[in-house]
Order: structure tokens, then C-alpha cells, then sequence
């Protein structure tokens, strides 16, 4: 058997399979020891849960952040010797702490955004988990250059801003290396996580595209952790992210975190997709609670933007009213209207199209010619990006074009500026501006119309803010296509790709009656100042508990290799059958009733052929052939194909149609189990399912005696869900006077007829219920009962059988043996892996069962 390990996750991450009996200190990584105390060293051989038996030493429930940075400042001491920090305080991490609760202890993992030398990082650590409650996590530099520059920087950062992956070095194609850099990193991420972790106290809430296989490593420990994960970027559709060789592997990883967040709705629902395409995967919501089912475990979906810091604003607004510099611009822009843009020089951020829009605006509005200026301030680059230098050229091009074609003598429209500013002068900027415009194609969320709006309120109290008194106002043209543009429905949104669109809103911006754009600053302050980052942090941390509350009330324990690694949540009382028990109550019981499911139970779903096999049949037949048995088998086909198959098999009990038709043997006749024999709805509901099945590429209809199914299983999953949605409605609308019910379940949408007091519903519970009270009119209470299924409508025998002890039709004393194929959820006690587990255990029985005499006939039909 392969080991499970962590180095496992390494090997397929690379494409191959790990060999048996390696040296296992060979890959194990050096790691630095942050705490007192003795701490387990991690075995990479080992993948079993851990509870608390080596605590962590900082007790009681705390809140550990993982982030690719920590959110702090270094610099090297004037003497050489040693570092400095200190806390940066525009990072977002740091601010989420004030929406935790005040006894809840914050613990950062992340790491240094400068190189420490390794003869310092023991220092450093301990001086930094004692003074900042921070954990570095070191990595080396041949990790670190194709984790960060290499995969996060080529492949996921690029691909979630919608373009496809792009690597010089190999032509395009996807470079393998760079993600086992990006595992290994990942790797060491956990193991800092691990040093400071009490599994069964804390929480975990790991950050953004950098670290999302963390989750995977970190749930191969600890079954029982507290773990959530949030996207601060957009995550994109489907057809884009479908295009990384390795999707599969991260949304798994991702799933293996108890929620998900993302900023809006349509990054969540991107995600949801993908899941549902390539997971098969579909979403349920809730009481306004959305979550995915996953192997007994529901992992939360949180949507809720991110916000800012209005104490960190409001004190950088006093900074910035005590500097030179806002009184610096006021007189450099003095009769000037000025139109703001503060972004991160990258691709995505449409800093050009900006300018072109507000050359077209001078050109179609020559009233602002020697009257508005656009001041674009670009952030250098943290990465090395893609196309910076093309990018670069091209804006200063665009500058000087502009300048030189409508500037006048002490005027330029266009002021660009580009180095990095402080949090204090960037009020001094918001300060003076009239209107900030955002073109970004596509952006996570960005916060800078926040700070805005929350800057042009002024400050409070006594120290009011005398450059910004009188009517607060703060315009905003922002693009459609940034995570803040849903919450700000009072800004003016804009297609940055129609560059006379956004012109015209810019325009518009600038001109509005005083009186609305009161209105329109009113309106957003109010949601900036009341959903900041605390409220954000706060509402994550609920739904977090929330959602983990319910994953404590079950039995959960890791099963997979690799990033095939998942964890299974079941109930206490679900386990796997046991041959030898069922063998052992089978042989001492007197009366047997077997119940027996067939497509997915006896015979695989993906199975082309469907008709049963000869080994199957032989089973079957040694197993009716003890007369104290009575086996059926309960399927959803029709009776004609459930006639054909088991036609050999003539003391074999049959229910077609989930019940509809019940017959006890072949030289029996067919019961129909329900006095419904009014079918004409069928000619009114067949055309409607011909017509969706016309437009939809890959569905059918099946029509049975009884029912008439349209199913979608090879269908586009989201069309066809959409189409059977629509479906639903037509046939309900059309079938409104007819004594039918329509249902939909899993790829399918189904006629049948409908349940009522005089004419009960046909299902597969009531065909248990039938043949239990028929066995106990014949004297032959069941002391052993079998139930096999595999999908929902097997879990209405599961309910009969649990309901039968109380309605006095089994016995108290009565083996139940209800049991599901394939570990999930379910109202069965037991589970079988596949079909093969369950052929096995019905030959262990054929082969108990005492068959008193066979004729000759019967033998010849068994072989």
C-alpha cells in the first residue's frame, strides 16, 4: 500500500507516484522552532488525525491568520546588526482583528518581505512570536521564486484576472515545476501553523490565491479543525479556470476548509460552477445560508466584501491635516477640478484607458480645457508582473501625447505620478479631488472609493476638518468589472472598454447639481462607515462557527491519496458491514426478507452493459432457493427489461417502477400497487418534455407504464439544471388539473402518479412495507432483513425499515441490516463501498444458505 504522506501531495503534484521505502529524512524540510517546550516533530509519513495530546503552549481559543505576508515591516539596523520592525498599517490583516472578539488571542503565520539570513532566523523568530504574535515561515530561494514569481504570479494571478496562462520560458505551456514549487510552499506554510496549533481551541482562516492547497495539508492532521479560507481576488468563470492543468486539485484542496469566502456574488458563483462541472458537485441554499455538500460535510459559501479601517482612515487624515503637503495641493490646484486615480501599476487596472478617456472628455467637452485635471497616481508594481514594461511605455505616451495636444501655459491635464506615496498624503490627494475614477478591467474588490468617500466626510469631533467643511461630497465613476462596484450603488458605473462611455459618466461626475452628489456621498458613506473591515472579520467568524457546529456532531475521518484527500463526515451509528456479522445472523435467523436495489447496487451506474451477469444470476438463484427467504429486487427500470434479465432466477421477487408493479415469483402474475389506472396525462406531459429535449444536446425521455421521466445526466450540468427548472414549472402549469405529481431529482425530472388517501404513492418503502405485512398475515414474522440501495429513492426502504419496529411488523428482535453503497450520508446504518463489496457479501450468504433439495431443472437454470 502506498504511504499516506505528505510528501505524497509533493510526488503527484509532480506527475509521479512515490516510491516505496525511500529515505524519509531526505525530503523532510528544516524548520524553525518558535515556541518553548518540546513539539512533535511532524512525520511525513503520517496522515491520521491529531486531537490536542501535544497542546499548543498558548491555551484557550484563538484566531491564527495565514498570509503569504505578515503584515509587518523590516528594515536593517544603521549599524548592520540585526533587523527592526514594526506593524504595517495599511494591511488589511492587521485591521481584522478589531471585528474579533476582545478576549480572542490573533496569531499571524506568514512570511518576511525581506530575505533573512538563516543564521538569523532563530533569533528572529522567537523575537518575533514573543513581541508581535507573528510565526515566519522562511522559504528558500529556489521555492520562493518559482512559488511567488512562478506559479502565483504566471499562472493564478493572471488566469483569475481572465487571461489565460502565459509562461516565456516554456511558449505558454504550463510549467509543472513551478507548481511543486507552489505544494512544497504551501508545505511549509502548514508546518509553521502546526507549531502554534491547538487543534481542538482554535481557528484557522488562511488568505487569498497564494495558499489555497494550505487547506489540504492542514485537514490530512486535523479532521476536527476550524478552518476557512477567503479569495481577496475575483475567481473567474468556468471556460477560464477550467484551463489550469491542476483545477481539480485546488478546488478540492479549497473544499477541504469548512467555508469559502469571496468578496461578491459572482465570484462565488463562478466557483460554485466549477465545482458543479468538474466535481459534479451542486449547491443548496438555506434559511439565505449557501453551502456545498461534500462527502457528509457542508462547506459554507460566504459572500461579504471586505471593508476599511475608519479609525486608521480618520488617523491618517489628521496626519495629513498637520502636514505641508494638502496645503501644497490645494495651492497647486487652486480654481481646478480635479479627478483622482490611485492604482497599482498592472495590466489589469486600465490606468490607459483612463487617459483616454479623459482626453476624449476634453475633446468633446472643451469647457474643461485649462479647468480639469486628472491626477493618476500608480503604486509600483509588488511583483514583476506581466507586460509592466509595455504597460509603463504606453501610459507615458498617452501623457505626453495629452499634455502636449490641450495643455496651456500653467496647465497640464494630465499629472502623473509614479512612486509610492504615504497612507497621509493619499488623503492630501483625496482631500483636494472631485471625483475618483476606476477603470480597472477586473479587480478583486479595491478599496480606494472606500477610503474615499470615508476621507471627503471630514473628521469628527472637535478636530473637524476646516478643508472639507461644508457639503460633504464624493463622486465616483467605477468599473463594472471591480468587487466594490456592487456595494456602491450611488457611483457611476462604467465599462472601462467604451472609452466614450466612461468619458460621458466622467462628465457627468463633474457636473452633477450639487444637491444629488450629497445625496449619492450620503447613501455610500453610510455602508462604508457601517461594513468595515471589523464587521467583515466579525460576520466571517460567525458563519465559520456556524458552519463547523455541525461538523462536530459527526463521525469524521481522511480518506484519498494526494490531493484526492478528503474527509467524510457520517453519522456516529454509520459503519462499514461486516461480512462475518451479517454471515452469523443470517445462518441463526428463521424468516429472511432481502430487499435488493439493482442499477448502482448490483450493477455499476457507468456499466454499458446493463443486463446482469451470469455470476449474478447464479447468486441470486442459490439464495432464493432456501424457502425461508424472500428476495426481491426494487428497482426503478420497467418490468418488461426487470422480466427479461432476471427470467432465469423463477423464485425471485420483482418490483418494477419503484413499486408500481410488485410480483412475488415468475409463476405469479403481475400487482399493480396502485388503483390509478387513468394515464392520459402522459399525451400532455410527452410533448412538453420533446420540446426541452429538442433544444437541450443531451437529454432523453424515458416512458415507463406508470411514469414518464426527461433526464439530463449527459447534458451541460447548467443548462440542463436550467432547463429542468423551466421544465418543472411548464409541466406543473400544464398538469395542474391532473392527478399526478411532478418532482425533480438528480438529473431528472419525473411524472408519476399522485399520492392521495384513497390512492397511496408508490415508492419504494411502501413495497417493504407490503411484503412485511404479507409475511406476517403468512405466520412468518422476519427475524432478518437485508436492504441494499444506492440512491435517494433507497432511502425510503431505509425509513420503512426503521419505522416497521414501532408499527409492530418486524420484531424487536428482528437483524436489520439497512445498508447504502458508498460512504455518504444516509438513513442506512451500513455501507458497502462499490457493487463488487456488495457481490461479495451476497456470495458469502449464497454460500451459508441451506438448500434442502434442488432439482434437476433448477441446478441446470442456477449454473
Amino acid at each position: 500500500m502506498i504511504s499516506r504522506s505528505y510528501t505524497n501531495l509533493l510526488d503527484l503534484a509532480s506527475g509521479n507516484f512515490p516510491t516505496m521505502g525511500r529515505d524519509r529524512d531526505r525530503r523532510r524540510m528544516p524548520r524553525v522552532m518558535t515556541l518553548p517546550g518540546s513539539i512533535c516533530e511532524m512525520d511525513d509519513d503520517q496522515a491520521h488525525s491529531v486531537s490536542s495530546e501535544n497542546p499548543s503552549s498558548l491555551a484557550g481559543d484563538r484566531m491564527i491568520v495565514v498570509a503569504n505576508l505578515l503584515p509587518l515591516k523590516a528594515k536593517r539596523r544603521p549599524d548592520n546588526k540585526g533587523w527592526s520592525f514594526n506593524w504595517n498599517e495599511d494591511s488589511l490583516l492587521l485591521r481584522l482583528r478589531d471585528g474579533l472578539p476582545e478576549d480572542m488571542e490573533v496569531i499571524y503565520v506568514g512570511s518576511l518581505c525581506v530575505d533573512i539570513d538563516p543564521i538569523e532566523q532563530d533569533d528572529v523568530s522567537s523575537y518575533l512570536l514573543e513581541k508581535f504574535r507573528c510565526v515566519p515561515a522562511f522559504l528558500p530561494p529556489n521555492i520562493v521564486e518559482k512559488y511567488y514569481e512562478g506559479f502565483c504570479k504566471r499562472h493564478l494571478w493572471p488566469l483569475f484576472h481572465y487571461m489565460l496562462p502565459f509562461s516565456p520560458d516554456h511558449g505558454g505551456r504550463f510549467d509543472r515545476s513551478m507548481w511543486e514549487a507552489y505544494v512544497s510552499a504551501n508545505k511549509l506554510f502548514s508546518q509553521k501553523v502546526v507549531e502554534v496549533l491547538n487543534p481542538e481551541d482554535d481557528f484557522v482562516w488562511i488568505h487569498d490565491y497564494h495558499l489555497m492547497v494550505l487547506p489540504t495539508f492542514l485537514r490530512r492532521r486535523f479532521n476536527r479543525l476550524r478552518m476557512g479560507f477567503f479569495l481577496h481576488s475575483p475567481f473567474p468563470s468556468s471556460e477560464i479556470y477550467r484551463t489550469l492543468p491542476v483545477r481539480e486539485e485546488i478546488l478540492k484542496a479549497l473544499l477541504c476548509a469548512d467555508i469559502v469566502g469571496f468578496h461578491t456574488f459572482d465570484y462565488a458563483r463562478h466557483f460554485l460552477s466549477c465545482c458543479s462541472r468538474m466535481l459534479g458537485l451542486e449547491y443548496q441554499s438555506k434559511r439565505g445560508y449557501i453551502g456545498l455538500e461534500y462527502y457528509g460535510r457542508t462547506v459554507g459559501i460566504k459572500i461579504m466584501p471586505v471593508g476599511i479601517h475608519m479609525g486608521h482612515i480618520e488617523n491618517m487624515k489628521r496626519l495629513a491635516a498637520k502636514e505641508s503637503k494638502l496645503k501644497e495641493l490645494k495651492q497647486q490646484f487652486e480654481g481646478k477640478t480635479v479627478l483622482l486615480g490611485f492604482d497599482d501599476l498592472d495590466i489589469f487596472k486600465g490606468i490607459n484607458l483612463k487617459l483616454l478617456a479623459m482626453e476624449h472628455m476634453l475633446g468633446q467637452h472643451p469647457k474643461w480645457q485649462g479647468q480639469a485635471v486628472l491626477v493618476q497616481i500608480a503604486n509600483p508594481t509588488r511583483g514583476k508582473g506581466v507586460d509592466l514594461k509595455e504597460i509603463q511605455v504606453e501610459i507615458l505616451e498617452s501623457c505626453k501625447r495629452i499634455n502636449k495636444q490641450f495643455g496651456q501655459p500653467g496647465y497640464e491635464p494630465i499629472v502623473y505620478i509614479d512612486r509610492p506615496i504615504s497612507s497621509s498624503e493619499r488623503m492630501a490627494y483625496y482631500s483636494i479631488a472631485e471625483c475618483v475614477v476606476v477603470t480597472a478591467v477586473r479587480d478583486g474588490m479595491n478599496l480606494t472609493p472606500y477610503e474615499y468617500i470615508a476621507c471627503r466626510q471630514g473628521m469628527s469631533g472637535s478636530e473637524a476638518d476646516s478643508d472639507v467643511d461644508g457639503p460633504k461630497k464624493s463622486m465616483l465613476v467605477v468599473s463594472e468589472f471591480i468587487g466594490c462596484s456592487p456595494s456602491l450603488s450611488g457611483a457611476i458605473r462604467i465599462n472601462p472598454w467604451n472609452v466614450e462611455a466612461t468619458a460621458e459618466a466622467m462628465n457627468e461626475a463633474i457636473s452633477m447639481a450639487e444637491p444629488e452628489k450629497q445625496l449619492r456621498h450620503e447613501k455610500h458613506y453610510r455602508y462604508v462607515s457601517t461594513h468595515d473591515v471589523g464587521y467583515w472579520a466579525r460576520s466571517f467568524l460567525q458563519d465559520m462557527e456556524r458552519t463547523c457546529i455541525d461538523h462536530f456532531r459527526k463521525r469524521c475521518y481522511g480518506i484519498g491519496l494526494g490531493f484526492g484527500f478528503r474527509v467524510v463526515a457520517l453519522d456516529p451509528n454509520f459503519r462499514k458491514l461486516s461480512i462475518d456479522d451479517i454471515e452469523s445472523a443470517y445462518i441463526k435467523s428463521k424468516s429472511r426478507a432481502i430487499f435488493l436495489d439493482y442499477d448502482g447496487t448490483m450493477m455499476p451506474q457507468n456499466s454499458i452493459i446493463k443486463s446482469p451477469s451470469a455470476e449474478v444470476i447464479s447468486i441470486l438463484n442459490r439464495i432464493c432457493a432456501d424457502q425461508n427467504n424472500a428476495v426481491f429486487i426494487v428497482s426503478g427500470r420497467g418490468r418488461d427489461s426487470l422480466d427479461k434479465w432476471f427470467s432465469p432466477c423463477r423464485k425471485l421477487g420483482l418490483a418494477a417502477e419503484h413499486g408500481y408493479f410488485l410480483r412475488w415469483s415468475q409463476d405469479q402474475e403481475w400487482e399493480t400497487c396502485s388503483q390509478n389506472s387513468d394515464f392520459g396525462w402522459m399525451h400532455l406531459a410527452e410533448p412538453v418534455m420533446q420540446s426541452y429535449t429538442d433544444s437541450t444536446d443531451g437529454s432523453s425521455i424515458e416512458k415507463k407504464e406508470s411514469a414518464i421521466v426527461w433526464q439530463y445526466r449527459d447534458a451541460d450540468p447548467g443548462f440542463g439544471f436550467s432547463q429542468a427548472k423551466e421544465m418543472l414549472d411548464h409541466l406543473e402549469s400544464v398538469l395542474a388539473n391532473e392527478p399526478v405529481a411532478v418532482k425533480s431529482g438528480q438529473f431528472i425530472v419525473e411524472v408519476k402518479p399522485q399520492a392521495c388517501i384513497l390512492t397511496p404513492g408508490v415508492s419504494k418503502g411502501l413495497v417493504a412495507e407490503k411484503i412485511f405485512t404479507s409475511l406476517v398475515e403468512r405466520g412468518k414474522l422476519a427475524d432478518f432483513v437485508l436492504c441494499i440501495g444506492d440512491d435517494r429513492s433507497d432511502e425510503d426502504m431505509f425509513e420503512i425499515i426503521g419505522d416497521a419496529l414501532s408499527r409492530n411488523i418486524l420484531s424487536y428482535d428482528t437483524k436489520v441490516f439497512a445498508c447504502t453503497v458508498g460512504q455518504k450520508p444516509s438513513k442506512a446504518k451500513y455501507y458497502l463501498d462499490d457493487t463488487s463489496e456488495v457481490r461479495f457479501m451476497l456470495e458469502s450468504l449464497a454460500e451459508a444458505t441451506i438448500t434442502p433439495f434442488t432439482s434437476d431443472e433448477e441446478a441446470e437454470d442456477s449454473a
